[in-house]
């Protein structure tokens, strides 16, 4: 029996829903689904992705693969077939966001996606070299403040959320640093644990390890998914 796409993510959500449902009933999908992850691997929405499709492959019964880099083509590719749902899409709001400050892009969010779920919503930390000066965010304001336009600050990418949050910042501080865009967040981090860029609001999931490990230093932690205020692990 054939499935119309539009109908496979409400019985996919609806498997989610209820566990108990057997595999037998649900009998969809049939092939292996591929998930495309529109940043570099290692990076959050690559952990989220690949999180999501084992819990769905152990459910459905069907391999859901993680496929990443594909960037902003990915919202408009539908696979190339007839097999419904052949690709899911895993992305950040940054498509979303994208429509509101780009006059033209190559897909429309509303008309080719179509939301299912909220998989994970993410904390983001301001995070620095461990040798940068600053251990404190009034420190970092007042470094930054002594050096406008010096300082650079990595993001995955035009219009991600750390991105956004950056600009937010900078607003709200009165400081001037270099937007440094990477493709996701694990060449951005790379770059910050190496001190090539001195600052990156990286969401938690893909940099709280390096923390850790005194890789980096988190100054800062944003207001966080219940909307708690944010918080300075430092003092500041």
């Amino acid at each position: 029996m054939k499935v119309a796409r539009r109908r496979f993510l409400p019985l996919a959500t609806s498997a989610i829903a209820r566990p108990g449902v057997s595999r037998a009933t649900i009998g969809y999908p049939t092939r292996p689904v591929r998930m495309l992850v529109g940043f570099a691997a290692e990076g959050a929405p690559d952990i989220a992705a690949r999180l999501v499709g084992q819990w769905l492959s152990d459910r459905l019964g069907q391999q859901f693969i993680s496929r990443t880099g594909r960037g902003r083509r990915q919202y408009r590719d539908r696979g190339g077939d007839r097999y419904g749902p052949r690709w899911l899409h895993a992305v950040d709001g940054g498509p979303a966001k994208r429509t509101t400050f780009y006059q033209k892009l190559r897909y429309d969010f509303a008309r080719d996606m179509a939301p299912v779920a909220s998989v994970s919503p993410e904390t983001y930390g301001l995070e620095v070299h461990p040798s940068f000066p600053a251990r404190t965010v009034p420190e970092f304001i007042a470094c930054a403040k002594a050096n406008p336009g010096k300082l650079n600050m990595a993001s995955p990418g035009y219009g991600t959320g750390p991105h956004m949050a950056g600009e937010l910042f900078k607003i709200m501080a009165g400081i001037d640093v270099q937007h440094v865009p990477y493709r996701g967040s694990s060449p951005a981090l790379t770059d910050l644990m190496a001190g090539q860029v001195q600052l990156m609001f990286s969401p938690l999931s893909s940099s709280i390890e390096y923390v850790k490990a005194g890789k980096l230093r988190a100054l800062a932690v944003s207001r966080d998914a219940l909307g708690g205020p944010a918080r300075y692990p430092d003092g500041g």
